[in-house]
This record gives C-alpha cells, sequence and structure tokens, in this order.
C-alpha cells in the first residue's frame, strides 16, 4: 500500500514507542518522514532503520517546549521534502501522581503541559503554512489518550490530553477552508518501553480490554495513517479510540454483577 506516495511527513517524540511505530508505518507506505525526538540520537537511530528497510527518512533534535526548535524542525521538512502533508504530534509528558492531590509539585505538573499540549500547539503552528499549501493534502494527527475521557489516573497528563482533544477540535474548524484536517487518536494501554520494567502488570491490564489484549505500537500506528491519508478526506475534528473497546465497558462491574 502506497498512500503516502510523494508525501512528506514529520512526527514528534518519533525516537521510540508509539511515534517510532508511525514514523515506520507512514514511510513503509511512501512518505518521506522526519523523524524528531527530544534525544537526537534515538531519532537518528529510527531514521536509519527506515533508510535500511529502503524507506526515506531523516532526523532532528527537536524539544517541543522550544518555540525555535519546532519552528525549525518544520522549516527542516520542507526544504529537504519540498514541503510538508502531515504532522503527526506525538510527544509527550506525564509525570506520576502523588498520593494526594494537594501534594503536586508544579514542576512536573507544568512540564506535562508544556510537552503534551503546548509543544503540539506550537509544532501545529510552526506547520499550518506548509500544511495549507499542500493542495487538500495537509493533515495533523494529534495522538491524545483515553485519559481525556474518563479516570485513568495521572491527573496533569489527563488535563493536558483533554486540552489537545479541544484544540483538535477547534483547529479542525479554522483550518478547514484552508483544506487542513484537524484529528486525534485516543490510544488505550500500548505495549511500549515505559511498561519494561513492569510487564506482568500488563498482563493484569489485559483482564480490562473486551478484545483481551493491551495494544501495539502497530495498532496506533494504523490508526494515525488512516487519519492522515486520503481515505479519511471527510473526517476531521474527531477524537478516535483505538482501545480496544475499553471506553465503552466496565468488564469489572459486568463480571461482578455476573456472579451468583
Amino acid at each position: 500500500m502506497t498512500r503516502f506516495e510523494g508525501y512528506a511527513a514529520l512526527v514528534t517524540g518519533a525516537g521510540q514507542g508509539i511515534g517510532a511505530a508511525v514514523a515506520r508505518r507512514l514511510a513503509a507506505e511512501g512518505a518521506q518522514v522526519l523523524v524528531t525526538d527530544r534525544d537526537p540520537d534515538r531519532a537518528e537511530r529510527i531514521a536509519a532503520d527506515i533508510r535500511g528497510s529502503g524507506g526515506r527518512a531523516e532526523s532532528r533534535g527537536c524539544d517541543v517546549t522550544d518555540t525555535s526548535a519546532a519552528q525549525a524542525a518544520a522549516d527542516h521538512a520542507a526544504e529537504a521534502f519540498g514541503g510538508l502533508d502531515v504532522l503527526v504530534n506525538n510527544a509527550y509528558a506525564c509525570h506520576r501522581d502523588p498520593a494526594r492531590f494537594e501534594e503536586w509539585q508544579e514542576a512536573p505538573w507544568y512540564e506535562d503541559f508544556e510537552v503534551t499540549l503546548h509543544g503540539a500547539a506550537r509544532c501545529t503552528r510552526a506547520a499550518l503554512p506548509l500544511l495549507a499549501a499542500a493542495e487538500a493534502r495537509g493533515a495533523v494527527v494529534n495522538v491524545g489518550s483515553v485519559n481525556a475521557e474518563q479516570h485513568f489516573g495521572d491527573h496533569a497528563y489527563s488535563a493536558a490530553k483533554a486540552g489537545l482533544a479541544s484544540l483538535t477540535r477547534t483547529l479542525a474548524v479554522e483550518s478547514a477552508p484552508r483544506g487542513v484536517r484537524v484529528n486525534m487518536v485516543e490510544p488505550g494501554t500500548v505495549r511500549t518501553d515505559v511498561w519494561r520494567e513492569r510487564a506482568e502488570m500488563l498482563e493484569r491490564v489485559a483482564a480490562h480490554y473486551p478484545l483481551g489484549r493491551v495494544g501495539e505500537p502497530s495498532d496506533i500506528a494504523a490508526a494515525v495513517a488512516f487519519l492522515a491519508s486520503r481515505d479519511a478526506a471527510w473526517i476531521t475534528g474527531v477524537s478516535l479510540p483505538v482501545d480496544g473497546g475499553l471506553l465503552v465497558s466496565n468488564l469489572a462491574m459486568n463480571r461482578t454483577m455476573a456472579q451468583p
């Protein structure tokens, strides 16, 4: 499948996990991909892997909390690829909650917002003129979370993702006349490196998913690719749960009620 032949894409936070899977998927479907990450070496490893598989990719260090870095990444993509068609805002920060809300510290709270919400806004602001010039192919796909919809812990991260969902809707309306679509995917639990030390917990968590497993990065990448492609040409402003049915279920209660 080559839905993105002739396309150029920029993916943030793409040095590992979901972002890396998205970069690989877009490249596998023909896109030229700028792999960005706060860690430039990590970004280059993914870009080199894509090139080794026959794809086209470059890398760049990009801290999305830095306005000039976000602008430089968009400019780099346009210069290297001759334009920009797709922006995937995947970079995020998530600090675990203290035992009680009144114990939260301002620095980690604001970092979650600076990376997760404000970082996406910075990158989108930098990319929008380029996306608008992409002859109705321009698309922004934000990577959100089921945390934006229900309580799963992590107050600051959840609030930032909820803000990103709202920004997705408002930007979709503003950008539509310029031919740019803005959508979001909302992953549930996904098997990424952050779970490396808690693999046994993933198995317990899987029992709460109607489809019987946690997600893989490739599951999210497939949804991002759909929303970024012309297959979704009449879709904008949506937040698509990619969550194995988690948000529409309450398996724990169902099982309790089913007991004699």
